[in-house]
Parts: C-alpha cells; sequence; structure tokens
C-alpha cells in the first residue's frame, strides 16, 4: 500500500514498464511537475515504453486545477474549463476514464462593464475583435462606433514582425476595442496587458491574418463564418470539476506502474557521467536517463541554470503573473434574477470606478452539476489580479473576502452576505508571453535540443490553457526520448 501522498508501482515490476517490454531496454525518465503538463507528459512516455516516475513538490498532483468544497458546493478553483475545439484535453479526459462526464456549460453568455452598465459580450468575435461596427454599438461611443466603421477603408499592408495585441488592433479599430473588449478577455486568460502581449502568441489568429494583410473587419467575419463548421460547444468541463482531470490521471497512471510522488520538490539538476541525469529531492538522488521539466519558468530557470545555461537565461527573462480567485457561497435568494454567466470588468471601469476585481463567474448558472448541489447555496467566482499588481496576492485571506464580497454586491447592485468562502492564490501562474515569444521558445526548445535528454512543458511555451498544456507535455515526452536508444 502507499504512503499518504504516494502511489507507486507493484514490488518488483519496474516503474512504467508495459508487459512484455524487458526492463533492461525501458528507458528510465523522470517528470518533475505534477501538475497537467507533467501529467501528460507520462502518460505519453508510459506509452512509449518508459519507466516513469513523477515527483510533485506539493502535498497533491493537479497544479493549477484544484477544487474546493465552498458552503457545502464543490467548485473548481483554478481552470474550470476548457477549449473543447481543441481535442487534446478531452481526448486525456477519456483517456482516464472521464469520458462519460465531460460537459458543456449551460451557458456562456457573459458580459462586459462599460461606463456602469453590464452589456453583453457580442458574438462573433476574435478575442473580443469585432467583425462589424454594429456589433459594439451601444458598448462603445458612437464615435467610437464609427472609428470601427473606418476599418476597411484603412491601408492594410502585411505585417512582418510581432507586435503587441494593443498597438496592431487599435491601430486597425481603435483604442476604444481594446480597452473595453479586448483587455478584459486578454486579462481572463493571461492576467495580463494587451500592451505588453504579443499579437503572434496570445492570438495566433489575429496574427496570421496581420501576415497577410487586409481588413480585419473583414478577417473577424470569415472566421465566424467558418466556426460552425467545427461543430460542437466551444468549451466543455468536467462533472464534479476539471480538478478531478489530474486526480483520475494520477490514478491511472499509477495503475499503469508509474511512481508518483508528492511532497518532493526537486532542487537539483545535473549531467551525470555516461549523459544521465541526477534528479535530487530534500529524500535523494535518483539518477534518469531523461527528464521532463513541468514545472513554472521561474523554477524550471533554477533548475537549468548550470546544466543548460542557455535555456535557463530565455526561461528567466519570462515575466509571471499571479492571480487570486474568490470562491464566495451565497445565499440563492441573494443572486435570484441573475442571469448569463459572468461578468468582466475592464481596467479602465475597475479604475475609474475603484475596483479590485476583473470578473465575476456566476458558477451554478455556467454548470449543472454544480446548481444540484445545494439548492439554497450558489457559488459566485470572483477574480482579481493582473500583471504588475501584488495587492491580493499579499492580503490576508478576510481582505480579499471583503474586497470580494464589496466589489461584487457593487457590480450585481444587491447586498450579498457569504455564508463562506475560499481563497486560492496563484502565484507565478502566468507567464507573460512578450513580443518575440514565440521567437524565445524557439531558442530554449533548441537549447535543450542540443543538450539532449531533458525537455520542458508547462504554460511557458505554447499556451495557458488546458488543452495547450497537455498538448507541451505530449511534445516533451517526445523530445525527452528523442536520440535514446530504448526510446519505444
Amino acid at each position: 500500500m502507499s504512503t499518504p501522498g504516494t502511489t507507486s508501482t507493484p514490488a518488483g515490476t519496474p516503474a512504467g514498464t508495459p508487459a512484455g517490454t524487458p526492463a533492461a531496454r525501458a528507458p528510465r525518465v523522470v517528470v518533475v511537475g505534477g501538475g497537467v503538463s507533467g501529467l501528460a507528459a507520462a502518460h505519453r512516455l508510459l506509452a512509449r515504453g518508459a519507466r516513469v516516475e513523477v515527483l510533485e513538490a506539493s502535498p497533491r498532483t493537479g497544479g493549477v486545477l484544484q477544487r474546493a468544497d465552498v458552503g457545502g458546493v464543490l467548485v473548481d478553483v483554478g481552470a474550470e474549463s476548457v477549449l473543447a475545439r481543441r481535442p487534446e484535453a478531452v481526448d486525456l479526459a477519456r483517456a482516464a476514464g472521464l469520458g462519460g462526464d465531460v460537459v458543456h456549460p449551460a451557458t456562456a453568455a457573459a458580459s462586459v462593464l462599460a461606463r456602469g452598465t453590464a452589456h453583453r459580450l457580442p458574438a462573433g468575435t476574435v478575442m473580443g475583435v469585432p467583425g462589424s461596427a454594429e456589433q459594439v454599438a451601444g458598448l462603445l461611443e458612437p464615435a467610437e462606433v464609427e472609428r470601427v466603421r473606418a476599418e476597411e477603408d484603412l491601408p492594410a499592408p502585411p505585417l512582418e514582425h510581432d507586435v503587441a495585441v494593443a498597438d496592431y488592433v487599435a491601430g486597425r479599430v481603435g483604442r476604444a476595442v481594446v480597452d473595453r473588449l479586448v483587455e478584459p478577455l486578454l486579462g481572463g486568460v493571461y492576467a495580463g496587458r494587451s500592451d505588453r502581449l504579443s499579437l503572434r502568441a496570445t492570438v495566433p489568429a489575429l496574427w496570421e491574418h496581420a501576415r497577410r494583410g487586409g481588413s480585419l473587419l473583414a478577417a473577424v467575419r470569415a472566421a465566424a463564418a467558418a466556426r460552425p463548421a467545427a461543430g460542437g460547444p466551444v468549451f466543455a468541463g468536467v462533472r464534479g470539476g476539471v480538478a478531478r482531470l489530474p486526480e483520475a490521471l494520477t490514478a491511472h497512471l499509477s495503475a499503469r506502474g508509474a511512481t508518483v510522488t508528492t511532497g518532493a520538490p526537486v532542487t537539483a539538476l545535473e549531467r551525470a557521467p555516461g549523459g544521465a541525469w541526477r534528479v535530487t529531492t530534500p529524500a535523494g538522488t535518483r539518477t534518469a536517463d531523461a527528464v521532463v521539466l513541468a514545472v513554472p519558468a521561474p523554477a524550471a530557470a533554477a533548475l537549468l541554470r548550470t546544466a543548460v545555461p542557455a535555456a535557463a537565461a530565455e526561461l528567466a527573462a519570462v515575466e509571471t503573473a499571479g492571480m487570486v480567485i474568490a470562491a464566495l457561497a451565497v445565499p440563492t435568494a441573494e443572486l435570484e434574477g441573475l442571469t448569463g454567466s459572468g461578468l468582466l470588468v475592464p481596467p479602465v471601469e475597475a479604475a475609474a470606478a475603484g475596483l479590485r476585481v476583473k470578473a465575476l463567474t456566476l458558477s451554478a448558472n455556467k454548470w449543472e452539476w454544480v446548481a444540484a448541489q445545494r439548492p439554497d447555496v450558489r457559488v459566485l467566482r470572483v477574480s482579481l489580479g493582473r500583471a504588475g499588481e501584488r495587492e491580493a496576492l499579499d492580503a490576508d485571506d478576510a481582505d480579499v473576502r471583503r474586497w470580494a464580497t464589496a466589489d461584487a454586491s457593487r457590480l450585481l447592485g444587491r447586498a450579498l452576505h457569504p455564508v463562506d468562502a475560499a481563497v486560492v492564490r496563484w502565484v507565478d501562474g502566468l507567464p507573460q508571453y512578450a513580443v518575440g515569444h514565440r521567437e524565445r521558445v524557439a531558442r530554449l526548445r533548441a537549447a535543450l535540443a542540443v543538450t539532449g535528454g531533458v525537455a520542458l512543458a508547462g504554460s511557458v511555451l505554447d499556451g495557458v490553457g488546458v488543452p495547450a498544456c497537455v498538448a507541451a507535455g505530449t511534445r516533451a515526452a517526445d523530445d525527452a526520448l528523442a536520440g535514446l536508444p530504448a526510446a519505444g
């Protein structure tokens, strides 16, 4: 039987060795980090015949995919949905035995605050960029709407180099679209600011259009027209919470022979004679043929500083942002009559009104499984924190709860009296994709490839969403095995 916090393989079975695979030929791979990227890497490594050990520093796997009981209602306090039109996360959920529990939001109709009034987010936009002036009439001022309308008459040469999202979008349709629509949507995904974030890395659909040139409005309309061909809902979740995915994966990996150890922070990584790797934890050192690093950029940079200094330098240059989730359990009667999935608060609105929150999510409206748990209690998820802001990260839980309650009460126009709350901080949880990020990632991967036997996974690479992290973990597993003699 496993000790608390640790799952292990049956005695006498090399970790991760499939039946019929000689243990002597199976490469031993250590995955550092038990978030969804690391677990996805371990899943791929097992499929390729490796012996796998996952080392997670915290008491449980899952990284930022966690859930909490708030007033008798179990809810996600990290990511609560995945992009369903990217298959990686949903496919992995099915592989982990959760296929029957994949669900879709009951509503995805969110609103955005503009001059103190909530407006429904226009449909058919690309990261808030509309396809016509009519879509933003009422949300923007008349002169701002006319600025959008004028876009199709502007010269539109191809864009040669990566730029900040705000620079490109404001140049095409005006600053108001950036401030009122793009900024709150980007802030929800990256906790970042559009004047610092890379167009190429964060909104690749707009980047591909910008490289070709032409009207941005026309490109957005074309993208919207093509969407029905993809079929199915845009987002998916898991009944009981997206955090069930790492929980199920951990059990699935252990059942297939991997070792997953929690409470095991890796303190050093070095190359051993003969090309192997030494991985050190407070409990001791183990040797591996290859290593996958699936930890936040600052931790990965520290581990690679001596072994692969070029990669460490690239990682150290990536800025990170933190955010705070305050999940408030509120009497159902206090939220009576509210429709839609939630409300976004642009920074310009927050500054004008003295608000700290950047978004509210009505969890019971969005997910039927949440609503079914307690008819007398509803959970309101309140998000705080953007790049460069530390107030909510450093504050006491009591202060965060008070701020979240006060701001939510103002925004919803009713007094809220939470019966319970959970405050969760994700420090350094969101890498900031600055202009030139794609080039940085290419240099980083090249430096690791030259070294051989070590690969990187995680949100610092190709996207912060769950599907992108799963894809990064899968790719890292293949990169780590590349060139090893037993890479099945």
